[in-house]
């Protein structure tokens, strides 16, 4: 989402229209929006992004037209300090939230900024908040999503999260094109020529090496899933036997009942993966929601990666009644 904004304020910017740029710095109690979201306000009050459930952006809408907001340096605001500011801008009772208020100029890098993630870095951006001037460097891995000093904000862009799909068919492009949708750097392997040509997806990247290498390459971290999707064990159970000995927090498999089974046999027998290992593989990949459609199983695979991801135990076995 804040890659879509700044493309967005790249573009007013580039028609000369000023640009204050929003990023939400705290919050106390309940807040609609996390830490990191960001607002854009262009100067006739057109806006981009979202910080709350609506209120504060229109109070942001207001400050511009009035002049308010025609800053020569970053500014701190805060939203709903108390029950009654609370309830007008739209926050949970109790809640509270900090926004610093960037005036976007050449100083910003925005186009710096948004060529380095074009290219699937992930960038640390660090903003002086005395004169506004921004710094672009390497972001580190598993740094912090947000922080603040008196002197500076730093907030990292990019893709926190990465997925490596095995086999390009067409399951492969509703997967890979939701999972950038969800901020992940997603990478398709597939050795086979015929599956070249049509193996691209936009925003994403492709590698004909095998699979085994190609999760070596990958080097998968605790931030990183790994999905075989091409129904050859001779492909999926090489990723597989390299993916389950890794840190990756998800690793699933396409897929029955039936050749999931067969398939824990191999990978045990053949390639020594303990039970431990094997216990870690979602097979068949993929909450149990009835998808029967390329994009259905796409969107069951995704979600369980999220469930995974924040912690939440969900079965992709859970039996379901029979409809009536």
């Amino acid at each position: 989402m804040d890659l879509t904004i700044l493309r967005q304020v790249a573009t007013w910017a580039a028609q000369g229209r000023r640009v204050v740029l929003g990023t939400i710095t705290r919050t106390w109690g309940s807040a609609p929006r996390p830490v990191g979201s960001v607002v854009a306000v262009r100067d006739d009050g057109v806006i981009a992004g979202s910080v709350s459930g609506g209120c504060i952006e229109d109070d942001l809408i207001a400050k511009v037209r009035e002049g308010a907001l025609d800053l020569a340096w970053p500014q701190l605001l805060r939203y709903g300090v108390g029950a009654e500011e609370a309830s007008r801008f739209g926050l949970p009772c109790g809640g509270t939230l900090e926004l610093m208020l960037e005036p976007v100029g050449p100083a910003s890098q925005i186009e710096p900024l948004l060529a380095r993630l074009d290219r699937g870095t992930r960038v640390k951006r660090v903003l002086n908040l005395s004169d506004g001037s921004v710094t672009l460097q390497e972001s580190e891995a598993d740094a912090d999503l947000l922080t603040l000093t008196a002197q500076t904000l730093t907030t990292h862009h990019g893709p926190q999260w990465r997925l490596l799909i095995i086999g390009a068919g067409q399951m492969t492009h509703y997967l890979a094109s939701m999972a950038l949708g969800l901020d992940y750097q997603v990478l398709i392997c597939d050795p086979r020529e015929e599956y070249a040509e049509n193996g691209q997806v936009p925003g994403a990247r492709l590698t004909a090496e095998m699979p085994d290498d190609a999760v070596t390459a990958f080097a998968p971290d605790g931030h990183s899933a790994i999905v075989a999707l091409t129904h050859d064990p001779k492909l999926d159970d090489l990723a597989l036997m390299e993916a389950l000995k890794s840190s990756a927090f998800y690793v699933g498999a396409i897929g029955s009942r039936v050749n999931q089974a067969k398939r824990r046999a191999r990978l045990a027998e053949h390639f020594g993966l303990s039970k431990a290992q094997l216990q870690r593989l979602h097979g068949p990949v993929g909450l149990h929601i009835g998808a029967r459609t390329p994009p259905e199983i796409a969107l069951s695979i995704l979600a369980h990666m999220t469930s995974e991801r924040y912690g939440v135990q969900l079965s992709s076995t859970v039996k379901t009644r029979t409809p009536t």
